[in-house]
């Protein structure tokens, strides 16, 4: 079966919408796919093609939501993290606030945190409130200790699922 992402910023503006495949759920949260050719829509931008295969993982507890990319597909990125509200995942879709800061890790392990600059900005311009600001600081300094110490489900837990997503 598959579910919409209904990312929105804060506000409830549209943000990124697109279908994904469920996969599954364990321990590490709910994985989801989504193929190569997958129509991505970006708010009110004309539509983006996404190139590859990736698989996506709402986690069990946190508020973030990570996309994982095959060894081979065509980015310098293996693993993007969203930093968002908690997600919700209903039978129709997935739910959540992206609050801009993003944790990155390319393909040589360096790990990066990206967009503090609008983070910054938005925190002004959109009012966000101490507790959301606390939460989204708190949970990317807990992205890049996990990233850059390598554990799971940043590690095999995803590659099983690419490899899985990938012969599906």
């Amino acid at each position: 079966m598959n579910v919409e992402m209904r990312f929105t910023k804060w506000g409830g503006r549209r943000h990124w919408v697109y279908r994904l495949e469920r996969l599954g759920e364990d321990e590490h949260g709910q994985w989801f796919g989504g193929r190569s050719g997958t129509v991505m829509r970006r708010g009110e931008d004309p539509p983006v093609v996404q190139p590859h295969d990736f698989v996506t993982l709402v986690p069990a507890t946190g508020s973030w939501i990570a996309w994982f990319n095959a060894a081979g597909a065509d980015t310098p990125i293996a693993v993007y993290i969203d930093v968002t509200t908690r997600p919700r995942v209903d039978d129709e879709a997935i739910h959540a606030v992206d609050l801009d800061l993003d944790v990155i890790r390319l393909w040589d392990g360096e790990v990066r945190v990206l967009d503090e600059d609008e983070f910054a900005d938005h925190q002004v311009l959109y009012g966000y409130p101490p507790e959301v600001i606390e939460q989204a600081r708190a949970t990317t300094d807990e992205l890049v200790t996990r990233l850059t110490a390598g554990v799971q489900p940043f590690e095999t837990a995803a590659r099983q699922r690419l490899a899985g997503f990938a012969t599906g």
